[in-house]
């Protein structure tokens, strides 16, 4: 019986879900075909295939994990690097953000962590006018880094900051105390829900469009090899000699430990919204808890990744991914 036969027969959803489950879909796609949530199919999946949710289970305690995880509060370190650029004046950009009781300095280019905010010049951004540069914090933490950077962000609207396609945002956490197996996991974490990141983000950040953020798993070539690699890795040099030559250039990027002591996040596209810099950073911040606690996802299915979101990221997500799809 074909999809459309299926679709087309006098009988309940359930029985249509049914027997579209066994002619092959996935989960996803019957969620899609039949237009109703991704919880209802799961549970006629589960009642269709219970032998597959017991093996399933039994093979991998890491996915029953995910169930008993709870996101912790976010009181993490970490770092913004926001790109940019626009017709005001420096000067004037600095006095807005003042203004707003932040501590800014105009410097040279340069890669040293201070202890205020920064603005530097930027050559890897190509302004279609004025100058190309960038917004450096200092360590941030938690609920009063994000209030800061929320004024940032104001700042830099009321200025009339510009961003394109050359502009990104580059996000870091602390991880001068992350374990071998941490890194392991989370390089692991988003490899599996790298397809349904890149449905967040604008073509320009996806799969391998963009030099400066290439995919994790693009030097090995496949995530079985990649995930070998991982396995193989001892030490984050390890780690990074293997799954990036070294090249910080990536999606995540192990480099910036031994600069920084941090993991940089280099996906996200150029933005000044609060909205869109905030979410992304929570958004990260619970893939770096899960894999703290030793789990590795089941799938990247958007609604498997909500163990990494509270409700409000996850439906800022939602409403992205339709957003860009559209």
């Amino acid at each position: 019986m074909t999809q459309q036969q299926i679709l087309g027969l006098n009988t309940t959803k359930t029985e249509k879900i049914k027997l579209l489950l066994q002619l092959g879909k996935t989960r996803r796609e019957v969620s899609d075909i039949m237009g109703v949530g991704y919880g209802f199919v799961q549970n006629v999946y589960a009642r269709t295939f219970p032998e597959r949710i017991r093996r399933r289970t039994s093979a991998s305690s890491t996915q029953l994990g995910a169930v008993l995880f709870q996101l912790p509060n976010f009181n993490r370190k970490f770092g913004v690097e926001i790109e940019f650029f626009g017709t005001g004046t420096k000067r004037t950009l600095l006095n807005k953000i003042r203004a707003k009781g932040i501590e800014i300095v105009s410097e040279g280019y340069n890669h040293t962590t201070r202890n205020h905010w920064k603005i530097v010049t930027d050559s890897s951004i190509r302004p279609s006018r004025g100058t190309g540069m960038e917004i450096v914090s200092p360590i941030l933490k938690g609920a009063n880094g994000l209030e800061q950077l929320n004024k940032i962000c104001t700042a830099l609207e009321e200025w009339g900051g510009l961003i394109n396609k050359t502009c990104g945002i580059h996000i870091h956490f602390d991880a001068a105390n992350f374990s071998i197996p941490t890194w392991r996991n989370l390089y692991k974490n988003y490899i599996i829900c790298e397809s349904t990141i890149d449905s967040m983000m604008p073509n320009s950040r996806r799969a391998n469009n963009n030099y400066y953020c290439k995919s994790v798993t693009n030097h090995s070539g496949s995530k079985t090899t990649a995930f070998r690699k991982l396995n193989e890795a001892n030490t984050v040099l390890e780690l990074s000699k293997k799954i990036a030559n070294r090249n910080r250039y990536c999606k995540i990027n192990a480099e910036s430990f031994f600069r920084h002591k941090s993991i940089e996040f280099r996906q996200h596209s150029g933005t000044i919204e609060y909205a869109k810099i905030s979410n992304w950073i929570l958004l990260l911040h619970g893939i770096v808890s899960y894999s703290e606690k030793g789990k590795i996802i089941a799938d990247g299915n958007f609604n498997t990744m909500k163990v990494f979101m509270k409700n409000e990221t996850h439906n800022f997500y939602h409403n992205r991914i339709q957003e860009l799809a559209a």
